[in-house]
């Protein structure tokens, strides 16, 4: 029973020291700064190591091993703790600023509010605004979803509008420097900043849409303008940290999805944990179960009405967007525009 209960300990051992093995090697492919050969080298040492110490811990050797492996992570984690996501790059255009927001009473002035004319993903024209808003105009909240690589996964925006047909939208998004990619697996490791950008629908809803080419769909949410004026300070607050403490993206932890949580959860909504919440392409079926969305129809007519890519294009990117993009879609809300 007791060479059970050592051997069974191993393979518990193994397997950890496996799996923070392979994050380690990753970490230091991804961010060691030095040449493309010295970070390969380094990730297939510590990778050779890690294999000694699995190999050791079936041995008498099996707790000077454990020791000496933990010794190993502690330091990497120490160097890790270093590593800090910066504020001043030659950042793509289009994340090259972030907005920040200012309140006095009703009135809520932003910015670096991203209003881009888009011809093609390297064909616009610039512009970067700054605008006011009545809080007491707020009448809706809307859920986008563009789905970029099939039907799991999407990138997830909120917009809120206001009285008179007015909508801003926000994007949380990778901090991409000129000429770089968004990357799910080099931004597990610290590879890219946090950015929120606020927006027209027609720049940033758009430019997946009619330029892209992505799925994109609308879900109009069942919330109170008490709680979407709530949730859009939150955003504001959030960007204005930003502003001053970058952040990085994670993939997994810190990105479109999850950030949102965090701000419906800071505001006083109670956001269960959910597989749909990692796996997001499956978040409005989550909002449905949870009364967020219409409920008067089935989820699938909903799905189907929520298909605005037929609309956006035809609407070629005019001022009237928002208002043609929404045209079939159900809200929950009366007289909703």
């Amino acid at each position: 029973m007791r060479r059970i209960a050592r051997i069974s300990l191993a393979i518990i051992l193994s397997l950890a020291v496996a799996i923070l093995t392979a994050w380690v090697g990753l970490a230091m492919w991804y961010r060691l700064p030095v040449a493309e050969l010295g970070r390969a080298m380094a990730g297939v040492l510590f990778i050779l190591f890690g294999l000694a110490i699995v190999i050791a811990l079936f041995s008498r050797f099996r707790i000077r091993a454990l020791v000496l492996f933990v010794a190993a992570f502690a330091v990497v984690l120490v160097w890790w703790s270093t590593i800090r996501p910066f504020d001043h790059a030659d950042w793509a255009p289009d994340v090259a600023r972030q907005v920040t927001g200012t309140r006095d009473g009703n009135l809520l002035t932003l910015t670096d509010v991203r209003d881009f004319e888009w011809r093609s993903d390297t064909d616009f024209t610039e512009r970067w605004t700054t605008r006011t808003y009545d809080l007491s105009n707020i009448q809706t909240v809307d859920l986008f979803m563009s789905y970029w690589s099939g039907t799991k996964i999407a990138h997830v925006m909120i917009s809120f509008g206001f009285a008179g047909g007015d909508y801003l939208a926000w994007s949380i998004e990778v901090r991409r420097q000129g000429g770089g990619k968004f990357s799910p697996m080099a931004d597990l490791f610290k590879s890219n900043p946090l950015v929120i950008i606020a927006a027209d629908e027609r720049d940033v809803v758009g430019v997946r849409s009619n330029v892209r080419g992505e799925d994109v769909q609308i879900y109009r949410l069942k919330v109170s303008p008490d709680a979407a004026r709530a949730l859009l300070l939150e955003y504001v607050l959030d960007a204005n940290a930003l502003s001053t403490t970058p952040e990085f993206y994670n993939s997994i932890t810190t990105n479109c999805t999850t950030t949102i949580v965090k701000m419906m959860r800071a505001v006083g909504d109670v956001v269960p944990l959910d597989w749909r919440l990692i796996v997001n392409g499956y978040l409005p079926e989550y909002a449905y179960a949870r009364g967020a969305l219409d409920s008067r129809m089935p989820m699938s007519v909903l799905r189907e009405l929520a298909h605005i890519d037929g609309r956006a294009r035809e609407s070629g990117l005019s001022p009237d967007f928002s208002r043609l993009i929404r045209i079939g879609v159900p809200s929950p809300i009366p007289n909703a525009h």
